[in-house]
């Protein structure tokens, strides 16, 4: 508990350096290397896929995905980084088709593709033209959801919520995430209206916190059974106390993009 609280301590500082302060590029570049990262835990920390190439095809597209959500997200780039992935994968099958499978190739472009799309959210919501203001919204979201469930199913979990998957997540927990997100996003939502004087909608506020807390405890969900599955406690051991970058960004690869999605339809700053 003390080495997860000293690093939270740590980390959230420089989270806001990067998404306040530094260059978007900066703030891009760091996200795929992390992207990165995340695709190699996923693939060979887990065991999925140890084949040395399409793991590092993998890293290689999950860092190009970040950097072009940063560069405009631009279709056309879009589709001919993903031939390029495709063509490299199925030319490993192809050359050895016995040991590559074509279960190893979905596992890839659910790490090298996928997930980094998702994850990429963030850099989207960054270059939006407010993104300054709402990047933290995502953050803010998951992370108190998190902490949320986290503190009450410490206190008060007695109802298992998915005891296979992960024993320790509860009914309540997950009650308590909701509460914990419902109010982050109102109290956030009064920093924009008041101090920043941005034209807002707080029943929005309302229901980023709502959905975006059901989506993060599926997300999380999601990771734990892949760990399950494989046999393995934590993806990695990045992060003191927290382990690896999908052990932390479990959630948030759900929030993420369904706060881009509610930002470009239901926007919560009025421009």
């Amino acid at each position: 508990m003390k080495t997860r609280i000293i690093a939270a301590a740590v980390l959230v500082p420089v989270l806001f350096l990067v998404v306040l302060a530094a260059p978007k590029i900066a703030a891009a570049f760091i996200l795929g290397i992390l992207l990165a990262i995340a695709a190699y835990e996923l693939l060979y920390r887990t065991g999925l896929v140890q084949r040395l190439r399409l793991v590092v095809y993998s890293c290689v597209m999950a860092f190009g995905i970040s950097m072009w959500s940063y560069l405009g997200a631009v279709r056309a780039y879009f589709l001919l980084m993903l031939m390029v992935f495709f063509l490299l994968l199925f030319a490993e099958m192809m050359m050895d088709h016995v040991k590559v499978s074509i279960e190893m190739l979905g596992v890839c472009f659910v790490a090298g593709l996928i997930i980094p799309y998702m994850l990429s959210s963030l850099i989207r919501i960054l270059t939006m033209n407010v993104g300054r203001y709402v990047i933290l919204i995502p953050f803010i979201v998951a992370f108190m959801s998190d902490a949320g469930a986290y503190f009450v199913g410490l206190k008060f979990g007695k109802h298992k919520l998915a005891p296979v998957v992960s024993p320790n997540k509860t009914i309540e927990g997950v009650l308590g995430g909701m509460a914990s997100a419902v109010v982050s996003m109102l109290i956030y939502t009064v920093i924009l209206d008041w101090p920043l004087q941005f034209d807002v909608h707080y029943g929005l506020a309302l229901l980023y916190g709502l959905v975006g807390s059901l989506a993060g405890t599926f997300g999380d969900l999601c990771f734990s059974i892949i760990k399950r599955q494989t046999g393995i406690k934590d993806y990695g051991n990045l992060i003191p106390g927290h382990g690896g970058v999908l052990d932390r960004f479990d959630s948030l690869s759900m929030v993420a993009p369904l706060m881009e999605a509610l930002l470009l339809v239901l926007p919560i700053v009025v421009v």
